[in-house]
């Protein structure tokens, strides 16, 4: 009874890729890019619906009109702002039917190479849309990271969280004294004389 449960279960998985050849290639996209990210000391991506859907409405529209550009839909930061990431980048391109050679192109390119390695990125969607001849494959990749916590900044040198004020105070009261011994035995101190 489990077994035919079992096989059932991936008889329908594999007709599901059938019928969604893009869903299977998702996964395939996230380890290949999750696998450059940890030969250069950067954590894994995981696909992101929101992502996906910002990289298609990108590709479709650079298709539609047949450009590769950027901002074919308005800016990125209007256009990433539903994914609620503290950072993201994206990648474009077109030519290759397959990620993979999209992959290495981007790869070979500098600007797109650190934008694959994005730090603590964690999150990507990635789509493709075909020109109106058909012949054409433009691809967009959005790749996202959360907010990074900002660490107070500390004084050089020190390591407790004393206040600036206070520990000048203190610096300027032991030079005081080191300078005149007889100040620290002062009861009024007036014109620099001690009393």
């Amino acid at each position: 009874m489990k077994c035919r449960a079992i096989a059932g279960l991936i008889a329908a998985s594999m007709l599901a890729l059938a019928m969604h050849p893009a869903r299977a290639a998702e996964g395939t996209a996230a380890e290949l890019i999750s696998h450059f990210r940890h030969e250069h000391g950067e954590g894994a991506v995981t696909t992101d619906a929101t992502l996906n859907r910002i990289a298609l409405d990108q590709a479709r529209a650079m298709a539609a009109k047949n450009t590769l550009d950027h901002g074919v839909l308005g800016s990125f930061s209007a256009r990433i702002a539903p994914s609620g990431a503290g950072r993201a980048a994206e990648n474009i391109a077109y030519g290759y039917e397959t990620f993979p050679k999209t992959l290495q192109q981007w790869i070979n390119s500098s600007e797109h190479r650190k934008n694959l390695l994005l730090h603590n990125a964690s999150r990507i969607g990635i789509a493709s849309a075909k020109d109106a001849s058909g012949k054409r494959t433009y691809w967009a990749m959005e790749i996202a990271g959360d907010y990074e916590e900002k660490k107070p900044k500390s004084i050089k040198g020190r390591k407790d969280k004393e206040p600036v004020v206070a520990v000048k105070r203190e610096v300027a009261a032991k030079r005081e004294a080191a300078a005149s011994p007889a100040a620290s035995q002062c009861h009024i101190k007036l014109l620099s004389l001690c009393f």
